[in-house]
């Protein structure tokens, strides 16, 4: 069957029913008659009700922080038509809410604050369903010894090492941690040509929500070998020779490779310097 919306779910009601399925991605589906003959072919691991429910919290909290965002440029907005802006950041939009707040300021009209005590409104409900799933993912963070071991890896925080958790349950669906960072979409896109090698950006193919997080992830690490160039000595050298995006990528891809190790061998991660003398 083709890995598409609600593959998984029908896996399992045929697997019930006695059936052996088997779920390949959609970019190969065309070819199911024959490549399910090939004994190098490569299959989706088929998601539980569980690991489905995990990742759907993901999902909706990677929709609702993008509400967030659309609604706090919409304040800024509103507000700077009418001669008022604040600082970037939450300080500066919690000095807007209390100035939305305010009915004895006179610079916003009644018809205008009606509608942006609407949009201040609707930012708090979101905010705090936000809170109440972050909740729910710290609680299934804690009681996953793979999520936990996966914490470690620096750049790698409650929210990325549960989303890798619940996506990735079999690691032995990837040979090594190259392919898993090139499913994810973290490997330069191959256009070579005439037995001329060349390589192109990253493919961005796979999972763009584990990409994300990872890329972001890495500009989290980056900033800080900035700031300690000397605990960061192979950062501190590619960031003298690339530019900063570039390195942020390599560093979401190695720590890819990272994470699927330890997945798929176990064990937590253990800094190049310490791994050396141990």
């Amino acid at each position: 069957m083709e890995a598409c919306a609600t593959a998984h779910y029908w896996a399992r009601e045929l697997t019930k029913l006695g059936h052996k399925v088997r779920l390949m991605p959609a970019k190969d589906a065309e070819a199911i008659c024959e490549a399910v003959r090939r004994p190098t072919m490569r299959f989706v691991q088929i998601k539980s009700a569980e690991q489905q429910g995990q990742l759907m919290q993901h999902r909706t909290r990677d929709l609702l922080m993008r509400q967030r965002t659309q609604l706090i440029n919409a304040l800024r907005a509103h507000l700077a038509e009418l001669g008022i802006v604040a600082a970037q950041g939450r300080e500066g939009i919690q000095e807007l809410l209390a100035i939305v707040a305010d009915h004895k300021d006179q610079r916003i009209p009644i018809d205008a604050r009606a509608s942006l005590m609407l949009l201040a409104a609707q930012l708090q409900a979101v905010q705090t369903v936000i809170g109440l799933i972050e909740k729910r993912i710290m609680a299934q963070h804690r009681s996953n010894e793979a999520s936990k071991r996966l914490e470690t890896i620096p750049g790698i925080g409650v929210i990325g090492a549960t989303a890798i958790a619940a996506t990735v349950a079999d690691p032995s669906v990837f040979r090594s941690g190259r392919d898993f960072a090139a499913w994810i979409g973290l490997v330069p896109r191959q256009d070579s040509t005439g037995g001329k090698q060349k390589l192109g950006p990253i493919s961005k193919q796979g999972d763009q929500y584990l990409r994300r997080i990872l890329v972001v992830g890495a500009h989290a690490v980056l900033r800080r070998a900035k700031q300690n160039p000397e605990k960061y000595p192979w950062l501190t050298q590619l960031l003298a020779r690339r530019p900063f995006k570039l390195v942020a990528v390599a560093l979401a891809n190695k720590m890819a490779r990272t994470a699927w190790a330890l997945l798929a061998h176990g064990g937590t991660y253990r800094a190049p310097e310490l791994a050396a003398t141990a």
